[in-house]
């Protein structure tokens, strides 16, 4: 077993323990392989392993693994074995400016946060026929440095972006700060959670906002166990 594979392994298991513990079907939970400033031979492993959803937080970088990774699956060492597709996600801050050459790549964008970057998405968005799925960006830990709309905002901010004919608002992403403080860091999900659940139930979104990105190599567990769909890890994995 690789260093690779025994770590994700590991990983994998804490998901499951966590699942165990909050009552949930470890299948709820997406695993989405971070592969920023990793070799592309690191890739390969984890595509040999069988993981699809990989992402990645600089769009110069998505370009050019997305690119790295399609020619590995179309090529000579590909095989019958290998997936025929993966899912990029696109995790990492958005400027408007790059908008136009993420949409053709990224299956999912988990950093949406301001109404300017949606609207500069609708529109790009409907110039390739297509409807991307968003996630909205919450920064609910109050941190100033931090991306995302203020939680007081998030609400009056889906309103609006649920009227853009060409983007799918599907879930909301946080990101917790790193701190030992496992206190601090719950209650970060928890306020996601809360407020996932808000705008469900007032009906603000509609029937496809089921996702809930949050949780990293440092804090997954605790994510995990407050609700998230989808996890995204990437030195737990790598490092080391």
């Amino acid at each position: 077993m690789t260093k690779i594979s025994a770590r994700i392994k590991q990983v994998k298991g804490i998901i499951n323990s966590a699942c165990m513990h909050a009552d949930r079907d470890p299948e709820e939970v997406k695993l989405v392989v971070v592969t920023k400033s990793v070799g592309i031979e690191a890739v390969k492993e984890v595509i040999h392993l069988g993981f699809t959803e990989l992402g990645e937080n600089r769009v110069q970088q998505l370009k050019k693994i997305s690119i790295e990774v399609a020619d590995f699956l179309q090529g000579p060492d590909g095989n019958s074995g290998l997936p025929k597709k993966i899912n990029w996600h696109m995790i990492g801050h958005l400027q408007r400016n790059k908008v136009r050459q993420v949409l053709p790549i990224a299956v999912l964008i988990h950093s949406l946060d301001t109404l300017r970057l949606a609207e500069e998405m609708n529109t790009a968005a409907a110039k390739l026929n297509s409807r991307p799925k968003v996630l909205l960006q919450v920064n609910t830990s109050n941190e100033p440095q931090k991306y995302g709309v203020p939680v007081g905002a998030a609400t009056h901010l889906a309103e609006q972006i649920e009227t853009l004919p060409n983007v799918q608002l599907v879930g909301l992403m946080t990101m917790a700060p790193l701190t030992h403080n496992k206190d601090v860091v719950r209650a970060c999900f928890v306020r996601a959670r809360e407020l996932f659940v808000e705008m469900r139930g007032e009906k603000i979104v509609g029937p496809q906002f089921t996702e809930l990105s949050m949780g990293m190599s440092s804090d997954y567990e605790i994510a995990v166990e407050e609700g998230a769909t989808i996890l995204r890890i990437g030195s737990a994995i790598f490092a080391g």
